[in-house]
């Protein structure tokens, strides 16, 4: 297993790349992928209440969460990235200093953009579809989850720490743990309290703190790679954080804003049809999160060696990445079609509803494979000093490769139809950014010997 730096100790730069891809995913996906369980769990709660609104008010309400989170891991990208940059380097004080620095910006962020997003539900939600009581469902939802988002943000940003400095069991146990709380709470809050949708809410909610529990831990207690924050390392660290955040929070904004274009592109369809994209969009991180935490993986491996001079692992950690995505998307792609039918019978789902989630597990294979070579090459950009390469990218995905062909796919052949347009988008979007992935760093390698 990759051992977790103690010293200011650079474990990314020797041993096996395919093995650090391995090990760093592996880790990062058990607790991110609990996550996903315990969303999915919460709507199946959810539509075992026999309301399909209560179902559709939930998928909207995370369409906004969303947009949080994509803010919280731009910064979470930007922590992570510098701090395994400076350990490659092997600045212990200059990491723990900009450890610092990230952390108090993301938390302060957190705390604004919760209180920011609030007064402009009354606006949001309905430009996405929502209406009637799945309206006030995802209202009351997010009345009780935006004001957390302080929490969640600093929680992140202690589990990216962790991941820039190689420990990637403790980086595991921050989103293990708020799983595990929430599963218990669930239940106890949707049926024991009678609280319905407001009981997920809640769980979800009170787990945020225990992200930062166990992170303060890790970071602090075991690592130590945490200064006190004070206003002159701010203003040093300020701008190198932002150069990398601000691209990263663009480039994470383009999946919510597809998944919110296409929530009102097939809202028309009705509250069944919403409701089956409602679960896929709780399927897709369970079925694919491996990918998503494969991303966050990547990152301080090719961070670190980029410190190092390392330009030739940098290559081969790249490709084993992309052979990690083929092997996992086959097998979880199978799995689907295999579950096809039961999937939605689980939800209790009937009529078009099971008709979207079917087709949805008949066609995931093609788009995640191409999906994850474009999270890999954005997760390499983003810590090879462009960011604006991951943004672009992600942006022509969320817009050009989303909206013109799922409006398309949705006039001639309905929801599913909208569908089979994302798929070409990502075929596209996709084959191009693995293709500079591998020549930025060629260039970066040419003039380093130039050098």
């Amino acid at each position: 297993m990759t051992r977790p730096v103690s010293s200011g100790e650079a474990v990314f730069v020797s041993g096996s790349t395919l093995r650090h891809v391995a090990v760093m995913t592996a880790t990062a996906s058990v607790g991110l992928v609990a996550v996903f369980v315990v969303d999915l769990l919460s709507l199946l709660y959810v539509s075992r209440l026999g309301r399909p609104e209560a179902t559709a008010g939930v998928g909207y309400a995370t369409i906004v969460l969303y947009i949080m989170v994509s803010f919280n891991v731009g910064l979470m990208i930007a922590v992570t990235a510098l701090t395994a940059r400076a350990l490659g380097a092997r600045d212990r004080e200059g990491a723990r200093r900009i450890a610092a620095s990230s952390l108090a910006v993301m938390t302060t962020g957190g705390l604004l953009l919760g209180l920011l997003m609030l007064p402009l539900l009354p606006w949001l939600l309905p430009l996405l579809g929502a209406r009637g009581e799945a309206l006030a469902i995802a209202t009351s939802f997010l009345w009780i989850t935006l004001p957390a988002n302080m929490v969640m943000a600093l929680g992140m940003g202690l589990s990216g720490i962790l991941r820039a400095a190689g420990d990637a069991r403790r980086a595991m146990y921050v989103t293990l743990a708020g799983a595990v709380v929430t599963a218990g709470l669930d239940p106890l809050l949707i049926f024991g309290a009678g609280l319905g949708p407001d009981g997920a809410a809640w769980a979800t909610a009170l787990s945020r703190i225990v992200f930062v529990v166990i992170g303060w831990h890790g970071v602090v207690r075991v690592h130590r790679l945490l200064t006190r924050p004070t206003l002159a390392a701010l203003r040093q660290d300020l701008c190198p954080t932002a150069a990398i955040a601000a691209p990263a929070i663009m480039t994470n904004l383009a999946n919510p804003l597809a998944n919110a274009c296409f929530f009102a592109i097939i809202a028309r369809f009705g509250d069944q049809v919403v409701a089956g994209s409602a679960i896929v969009d709780r399927l897709v991180p369970v079925a694919f999160g491996v990918l998503f935490a494969l991303s966050g993986a990547i990152g301080p491996i090719i961070a670190q060696n980029w410190g190092a001079g390392r330009y030739d692992r940098m290559r081969r950690a790249l490709t084993d990445a992309v052979c990690f995505v083929a092997i996992y998307v086959v097998v979880a792609s199978l799995l689907l079609f295999l579950l096809r039918h039961q999937v939605p019978a689980l939800f209790g789902a009937t009529g078009r509803t099971a008709e979207l989630v079917t087709f949805f597990c008949l066609i995931a294979g093609p788009m995640w494979l191409f999906i994850g070579a474009l999270f890999v090459a954005t997760a390499a950009f983003n810590n090879l000093g462009m960011p604006l390469h991951a943004t672009a990218l992600s942006w022509g995905r969320a817009t050009l490769g989303t909206v013109p062909l799922a409006w398309l796919g949705a006039h001639l052949g309905g929801p599913e139809g909208a569908m089979l347009g994302t798929v070409v988008g990502a075929v596209v979007a996709g084959s191009l950014a693995l293709a500079l992935a591998y020549r930025a760093i060629d260039r970066l390698a040419r003039r380093a010997s130039l050098a």
